[in-house]
C-alpha cells in the first residue's frame, strides 16, 4: 500500500477522455491508497467535461472533490488550485491523458514519503528507453530545445521541465505554491525554480511515458508563450 497523498488532474476540455482517466484513476487508489483523494480541476471547460467528472466521482468511495475554476485561467493556476486545497501531506498532479501511467506514482510518492526528498517529479529525458509513443519528431526536438533554454535561463540542472506529473511535500511546498504567478504551461519551470531558489530537495525521476492525442499545446503559438514566460521570470526574479 501506498501511503496516503492527493493526486490532482487538472481538465480543460477533456470529455472523450476524462470518463476513462478518473475511472482508471480510481481503480488504482482503490487498490493501491484507497485513503487518498482525488481532487478535479475543471478549467473553465465549455463541453461536458465538469458533468462527466461530477457523475463518476459521485459513484466512488475514494474521498474526491471537483473543483471548477471559470473562466479558464490555465492550467499553472488549476494545477496550483488543486494542490493548494489538498488535505493529505503529499500532493501529486497528473495531465489528464495520463500520458505518464498511473502506475508510476510510487516512483515519486516514496522517497517524498521516505523524507529523502520534497519535490519528485517524473522525466523523459532521462531514459528514453521508457518512452513507448514518441512525440511527432518536431515535437519532440522542440521540447528538447526548450528544456535547454530553461537550463540556460535559469540555472536549473534538469533536463525535463515539462513532463505533466509531479509530486510535493506540501507541507514545505505551500509557501512555494501561494507565491507561484505564471498561469500558462510554464508553470512548471517557475515552480521548480522558485523551490530550488529556496534550497528545497528536489530529484528528476525516469518515467514511462506515451504521446496522446489531443494536446493542449500550440506548437508555434505556446512554445513561445512558453519561453517569454521563462524569460520573465528569470528578470522578475
Amino acid at each position: 500500500m501506498l501511503p496516503r497523498f492527493s493526486i490532482v488532474i487538472p481538465c480543460f476540455n477533456e470529455e472523450r477522455r476524462v470518463g476513462e482517466t478518473l475511472r482508471v484513476t480510481i481503480e488504482y487508489l482503490t487498490i493501491n491508497a484507497p485513503e487518498s483523494e482525488l481532487i478535479v480541476v475543471n478549467d473553465g471547460s465549455t463541453d461536458a467535461t465538469g458533468t462527466i467528472a461530477r457523475k463518476i466521482l459521485s459513484e466512488t468511495r475514494i474521498a474526491t472533490r471537483l473543483l471548477e475554476n471559470f473562466p479558464n485561467r490555465g492550467k499553472g493556476a488549476a494545477v496550483r488550485t488543486g494542490l493548494l486545497a489538498a488535505r493529505e501531506p503529499i500532493g501529486l498532479f497528473s495531465d489528464a491523458d495520463l500520458s505518464t501511467p498511473i502506475e508510476e506514482t510510487p516512483k515519486l510518492i516514496e522517497p517524498i514519503a521516505n523524507g529523502e526528498v520534497d519535490i519528485a517529479f517524473g522525466s523523459r529525458a532521462l531514459d528514453r528507453s521508457l518512452i513507448g509513443v514518441h512525440q511527432p519528431w518536431r515535437r519532440e526536438q522542440a521540447g528538447r530545445v526548450f528544456n535547454l533554454l530553461v537550463r540556460v535561463a535559469t540555472g536549473l540542472p534538469f533536463w525535463d521541465t515539462q513532463c505533466g506529473f509531479k509530486a510535493f511535500r506540501l507541507d514545505v511546498c505551500r509557501p512555494i505554491l501561494e507565491s507561484a504567478r505564471i498561469n500558462g504551461f510554464a508553470f512548471d519551470v517557475e515552480l521548480l525554480f522558485l523551490a530550488h531558489r529556496a534550497g528545497l530537495r528536489i530529484r528528476e525521476i525516469p518515467v514511462r511515458w506515451n504521446h496522446a492525442e489531443g494536446s493542449k499545446v500550440s506548437f508555434f503559438k505556446d512554445s513561445l508563450r512558453m519561453l517569454r514566460e521563462v524569460i520573465a521570470l528569470r528578470v522578475r526574479l
